[in-house]
């Protein structure tokens, strides 16, 4: 059986294809972290206008240090561990103080020697749903307990039943919808809601975290930093300053 690949004049890298499609940040990088392919979304929300101004730079020469550095540890962990990121949910704070919800996968690219020589990666925009479909009508319910009882533990079998759903068909209708698994969704309810309070109101960090469902402080920092890259106080500091 014949390999295609071997055919093509030069190396495939998607780079086409994905410039096809506004919702996903497309990118690969060598060991050092620097851009060596990127599609036209990544160009357009770095704001600058042709694919060279990226190529060779790391995403703290393009969006400074504060916004910059999370990506950056997050593609030593996977070039220096060989190890992908799957499916990570992320709260992106971008330079003009507006937040971003997306999916990323990175995935490390091996050389002839199985060594690391690099990454290759993707950040999808979360679904916007459709509010007027039915699927949203049969979630209401679910979405306004979430809403009104962020401060508990709660359960997908507690939301689930305050829609009259199995926690099967409520997976499956927040997945349709949302595009994220119903653990996923809960987990975006509450640092969506930390993250409106850290950015316009000064109540306390540990406030915040009760306000959520969180029991403590330290494991809602801990959340949050993983979500977003930056521990909450960072993070409000740092928005703060860009909507100025």
């Amino acid at each position: 059986m014949s390999n295609i690949l071997g055919l093509l004049g030069e190396p495939f890298t998607g780079e086409q294809l994905f410039d096809c499609l506004s919702d996903i940040v497309y990118f690969i990088k060598d060991t050092k972290g620097q851009y060596q392919t990127i599609n036209t979304t990544l160009v357009e929300r770095c704001g600058c206008q042709e694919k060279s101004e990226l190529i060779g730079k790391r995403p703290s020469d393009l969006v400074g240090a504060t916004f910059g550095e999370p990506y950056e540890i997050q593609d030593r962990t996977v070039i220096e561990t060989g190890l992908p990121l799957q499916n990570q949910l992320e709260l992106h704070a971008y330079r003009s103080g507006e937040p971003g919800w997306c999916v990323t996968t990175k995935l490390p690219l091996l050389g002839p020697e199985e060594e690391v020589v690099g990454l290759v990666g993707i950040s999808q925009d979360l679904k916007t749903p459709n509010l007027s479909s039915k699927e949203y009508e049969r979630l209401v319910l679910a979405i306004e307990f979430t809403e009104t009882n962020l401060s508990e533990n709660l359960k997908v079998s507690q939301i689930a039943a305050s829609a009259s759903m199995s926690p099967f068909q409520f997976d499956r209708c927040i997945q349709r919808l949302f595009g994220l698994t119903a653990g996923q969704w809960i987990l975006k309810s509450r640092i969506e809601s930390a993250e409106r309070q850290l950015v316009s109101t000064d109540l306390s960090i540990a406030s915040i975290a009760l306000n959520v469902g969180y029991s403590d402080q330290s494991t809602f920092t801990r959340q949050f930093h993983k979500t977003s890259g930056m521990s909450p106080a960072n993070y409000r500091t740092a928005v703060r300053l860009a909507k100025k």
